[in-house]
């Protein structure tokens, strides 16, 4: 073993231990917990090299030392591979989320069970628009001038909303405006959609006009909400079991996690399903969150990107553990979206 691999042994070890314990890790202790294989003095060295490097540095009041940012990344950037959960976990995690009886209810068990198995806060985003397509438009007479508009999409996501007309509508025109509207929405990205039904009451039949004018309004306002701005957040309290992580920033954390622009800016760089990223500390462009770590990734069936999800904790977290929660809990919620 060359100098350079044995130097990422004893960082990696020092990680371990300042993870496990929130103690700066010396020498000594090292020798004695990990089996190095050299000397207490090599590892002394090793130790010096590393903090020359900007890897590990020594808080002010310890003799002990800490791994630096930089440290966190070098560490990360050599976890060969994601580390696999037990059969138990993954057991675990495809029942809980098979229960879920809908869109939201996928997204509100994913943060759930994001921020108990990794202790961190949890961060899912819903579907973004730009990509969804329309795949049914659902009217039901609730009374004869009153209906329910519900709108379904290929990502999963169900809008209902009640219609009042203004004038009464005979069932065999509401399955006319019914065909009407599917006939023009139907397999269209959502952003395509509202122009479409926009459109639709200029060449409707008299008698549908002003019905037509009414749901489109309706619709429309529907297709071009933004849930991608929509963001579900859980285990905030999580943050607060380690307050020593954050010294004297927590609230500010706890603040800048509350600002949904912030949150979705730590999700926009996870690009892509199945593949984790993760920012350390200074890599964060929000600056009250510099005390943190983010571990992301893009969820979606197959290569379709519907959003992102991940976790926010301090630095000094499992990584290994929380980049293997985050891989296997966005698999499951893109394998249950293609099944829908």
């Amino acid at each position: 073993m060359n100098a350079e691999e044995r130097r990422l042994d004893v960082l990696r070890a020092i990680v371990a231990d300042y993870v496990a314990t929130q103690e700066p890790v010396g020498s000594k202790t090292l020798v004695e917990r990990h089996n190095l294989g050299v000397s207490s003095a090599t590892v002394r060295n090793d130790m010096a090299a590393l903090e020359e490097d900007g890897y590990i540095a020594q808080p002010h009041t310890s003799a002990g030392r800490i791994p630096t940012d930089k440290g966190y990344r070098r560490f990360v950037d050599r976890l060969s591979d994601v580390k696999p959960l037990s059969t138990a976990e993954r057991r675990a995690i495809q029942s809980f989320l098979d229960g879920a009886l809908d869109l939201d209810d996928v997204l509100r068990r994913s943060v759930r069970l994001l921020a108990q198995l990794t202790r961190q806060v949890a961060v899912v985003q819903y579907p973004t628009l730009t990509r969804s397509t329309v795949r049914h438009l659902e009217l039901v007479s609730l009374t004869p001038a009153r209906v329910m508009m519900v709108l379904i999409t290929d990502s999963g996501r169900v809008d209902q909303r009640v219609v009042d007309l203004g004038d009464i509508l005979a069932e065999d025109n509401l399955s006319r405006v019914r065909a009407l509207l599917n006939s023009a929405i139907v397999g269209r990205r959502l952003s395509d959609a509202s122009a479409l039904v926009a459109a639709l009451p200029e060449d409707a039949p008299n008698e549908l006009r002003d019905t037509l004018t009414t749901l489109a309004m309706v619709l429309i306002d529907a297709l071009v909400e933004h849930p991608e701005e929509r963001l579900v957040l859980g285990g905030t309290a999580n943050l607060t079991r380690n307050v020593a992580d954050f010294p004297g920033s927590l609230r500010q954390v706890l603040e800048a996690l509350e600002e949904q622009v912030v949150v979705l800016k730590l999700l926009a760089s996870a690009r892509q399903p199945g593949t984790v990223r993760v920012s350390i500390g200074e890599e964060i462009e929000s600056e009250d969150l510099r005390a943190t770590s983010v571990v992301s990734i893009g969820y979606g069936p197959g290569e379709m990107l519907l959003g992102g999800m991940g976790v926010v904790g301090p630095t000094r977290m499992d990584y290994p553990t929380n980049i293997a929660a985050v891989h296997a809990v966005a698999r499951y919620v893109g394998e249950i979206l293609t099944g829908r």
